[in-house]
């Protein structure tokens, strides 16, 4: 039986309304979840779920755990009904609302509950068999993630290759050594991941039950300070000294003229055939434990990336390498046959990426903003060029919003070819909607419009700036937004999803 034409929302954990500074796994996004289904919206995509760290602007595409869970979205509302918060606890521990998540702020108060909620976990019981299961489960990478983070702290966050040899190098009489020393405060973080994953969990069961899929997003690279790296050195390109070689990045795009210097150290691929790929296996199947889809970030890199010399200050001296895919994705296959994965094929796409996407049948994405410039009519991203295994998405979150791209992006071409397109003498406040219901009436199975778009919200509201790490990935919504969501916003979608079999019945 074909899948039901369906469509649903983009939004992070992170922009959830809080009065903790930082949307959370909380009542808000049980809420959130409601509210898409009442409104027959059967997806809701959001972004990593890794750890995060201040020094890269909290970008969830930058985690130093590829397997560990961000404790900043464990919810105190939920601690306080468990027990093991006190209702004073969370009624004097709040942030004033802002417009922006000020991160600083929400490192200490999240600090302040998560520490009074560890000195209790232990007399609770109830807990301790699923911990221990939880523990046993997550052998592959949970204790390697505790010591880790347990020895960042020994060393005032200095990066691993800075630590002393024997450390660095993971002697193994060392390594022992170090987590019998460190038994206790790597029981403390063992248990933040347990109460996160815990909550996570929940509120994902509590997604099918409303028949939500979730939609989750796995970054293709992982960060040099990382403890993967640490652990797996050489599953990447590193030299004697373990320090990098090459970095990742892509050419120069659409996004930047000087290409996109990520810096994350790029795969040794020979090495991970060696290991059957038991890193990615793993990875993969952790991430299709918390989500039902899985978005592939930068997925042409997994056919070939662009490798950039580490001292090179601009990606343009960088040259292609690639990769094993075949075999890798045999591999996967092994393991997850339906291989539910979205392929990012935005940017530079080449023919044997191409290739590999109609081969294996990945839906690629088709982004609305992308539609409207010389190619036009001809673009693959106009809804008249899609094809039915696709995601249409009017932006994604590198993308400034409909309203912000119109005002402050649109040059004169755009705007013609927009207007004519949309059979408009001249765009206004309500073009969001416009763009949300030609995306609607695609042919593509899946469109997901980010929430910004659906509140018609302004360039302000945009969530990343693609090779500018100030200040992104803050934006959160408001009680008001939320209530505007609820009220107005999606119940119009809803029209518009049952008018073009977006309701999840029609099987055409």
């Amino acid at each position: 039986m074909e899948k039901p034409r369906s469509s649903g929302l983009l939004m992070h954990i992170s922009s959830l309304p809080s009065q903790f500074g930082i949307g959370d796994l909380g009542p808000q996004a049980y809420q959130f979840a409601n509210i898409l289904a009442q409104n027959k919206q059967h997806f809701w995509q959001i972004l990593p779920l890794n750890p995060t760290e201040q020094k890269h602007d909290n970008s969830p595409y930058h985690s130093f755990a590829a397997f560990a869970g961000n404790t900043l979205f464990i919810s105190p509302e939920l601690l306080y009904q468990e027990g093991l918060l006190k209702k004073e606890e969370i009624t004097n521990y709040f942030l004033p609302a802002k417009k922006n998540i000020d991160f600083k702020q929400v490192y200490s108060l999240k600090d302040s509950l998560l520490e009074k909620t560890l000195q209790r976990f232990a007399k609770f019981v109830t807990y301790h068999e699923d911990y221990q299961e939880f523990c046993q489960q997550n052998l592959f990478w949970l204790e390697d993630y505790a010591l880790f983070q347990c020895l960042k702290s020994s060393f005032q966050g200095k990066p691993w290759n800075q630590w002393p040899s024997e450390i660095k190098n993971r002697h193994q009489g060392t390594i022992q050594k170090l987590k019998k020393e460190l038994t206790l405060k790597m029981e403390r973080e063992k248990i933040l991941q347990f109460l996160f994953f815990n909550q996570w969990n929940r509120l994902k069961y509590y997604c099918q039950k409303k028949k939500i899929k979730i939609i989750g997003d796995m970054p293709i690279y992982v960060t040099y300070n990382s403890m993967d790296v640490w652990c797996h050195p050489q599953l990447f390109k590193l030299d004697q000294n373990k320090e990098q070689i090459y970095k990742a990045g892509v050419p120069p795009d659409y996004f930047s003229k000087t290409g996109q210097l990520w810096g994350n150290p790029v795969y040794q691929w020979e090495e991970h055939h060696k290991e059957k790929y038991a890193w990615w296996t793993q990875r993969i199947k952790k991430n299709l434990q918390m989500v039902d889809l899985l978005r592939i970030d930068h997925f042409r890199g997994l056919i070939a990336y662009w490798e950039i010399p580490f001292k090179e200050k601009t990606a343009i001296n960088g040259h292609w390498i690639k990769a094993p895919i075949i075999q890798f994705i045999k591999s996967i296959m092994r393991k997850f046959p339906d291989l539910p994965f979205i392929a990012e094929d935005l940017g530079v796409i080449t023919e044997d990426v191409a290739k590999i996407i109609e081969k294996y049948h990945f839906p690629g994405m088709r982004v609305l903003l992308f539609a409207f410039g010389d190619d036009f009519p001809d673009s693959t991203y106009l809804p008249h060029n899609h094809i039915t295994n696709c995601v249409v998405y009017t932006g994604t979150h590198d993308n400034n919003t409909i309203q912000g791209w119109i005002n402050r992006e649109l040059n004169a071409t755009q705007k013609k070819h927009l207007c004519q397109y949309l059979g408009k003498a001249r765009l206004s406040s309500e073009s969001h909607w416009d763009l949300i219901r030609i995306a609607q009436g695609s042919v593509a199975r899946l469109v997901i419009i980010p929430i910004q778009d659906i509140l018609g919200l302004g360039e302000e509201s945009r969530m990343n700036h693609p090779s500018n790490s100030q200040n992104d990935w803050r934006w959160q919504l408001t009680s008001e937004q939320m209530s505007e969501l609820q009220k107005k916003a999606l119940p119009r979608l809803k029209k518009l999803s049952e008018i073009y079999g977006r309701d999840g019945k029609s099987k055409k």
